[in-house]
């Protein structure tokens, strides 16, 4: 019987491929498809704050569930778990990290991850990293670990134009099953929020709002909701 994973392991349902708006990333998506399915062993995300790797690091490992493969995704912060976390994903057929470049400088997190690594790839296991940075800039200590990183394919996310992210914008608002105009998504953006985790946040509060008022969304609506917060 295979072990039950704590809630952190928990796939996010809205974070999978078709929810992501691709901008100029179509060909690092397919990628990252591929390893899903077993085209690829090891890819390393990387890109800006708020280009989507959390996002697609869920998505990856969603997708593999889809296709009945083992899987597991975590997301690493500044306090970092046991290393004993670790113990048994050498047996999963897709592991995905993000945010690895947190457990950079911590010796005893380097070293079980270098010995889970070699494991996994034994197996002939697949392996989803993503970071901030790429690979070679990483502040691995562990000079083999910081090698075998690069090892895979690395891919950068490319940020979105202004112009996609105001189609991302109302491609995640029709997502949620509300519709922004053209003109409220310009004047959010340029009155609002000009970053994409700023929009996302802003983006919850609006469909709750329309959801209350049972309201198609306006720029005066939008003024006032804005007010409210």
């Amino acid at each position: 019987m295979p072990r039950q994973l704590p809630l952190q392991f928990e796939f996010q349902s809205n974070q999978n491929f078709n929810s992501f708006f691709p901008g100029d990333n179509a060909e690092a998506i397919n990628h990252l498809k591929n390893l899903c399915i077993n085209k690829e062993q090891l890819i390393y995300l990387w890109g800006e704050k708020g280009t989507g790797k959390t996002h697609l690091t869920q998505a990856s490992s969603q997708s593999a569930n889809s296709h009945n493969k083992s899987c597991m995704f975590f997301s690493f912060n500044q306090t970092l778990p046991s290393p004993a976390l670790l113990d048994g994903l050498e047996e999963l057929d897709l592991v995905c990290f993000d945010n690895i470049e947190n457990i950079a400088g911590n010796s005893e997190w380097e070293h079980a991850f270098f010995n889970f690594f070699n494991l996994h790839r034994d197996n002939n296991k697949h392996l989803l990293l993503s970071a901030h940075c790429p690979p070679q800039f990483l502040p691995i200590q562990l000079p083999d670990l910081k090698t075998r990183m690069s090892w895979g394919l690395t891919l950068k996310l490319k940020a979105l134009t202004e112009e996609q992210q105001l189609n991302a914008l109302r491609f995640k608002a029709h997502d949620l099953g509300f519709e922004i105009p053209l003109n409220v998504g310009r004047f959010l953006m340029t009155h609002y929020a000009r970053d994409l985790p700023s929009i996302w946040q802003l983006l919850d509060k609006i469909e709750q709002e329309t959801l209350a008022e049972k309201r198609k969304i306006s720029i005066p609506f939008l003024k006032q909701i804005m007010g409210h917060h």
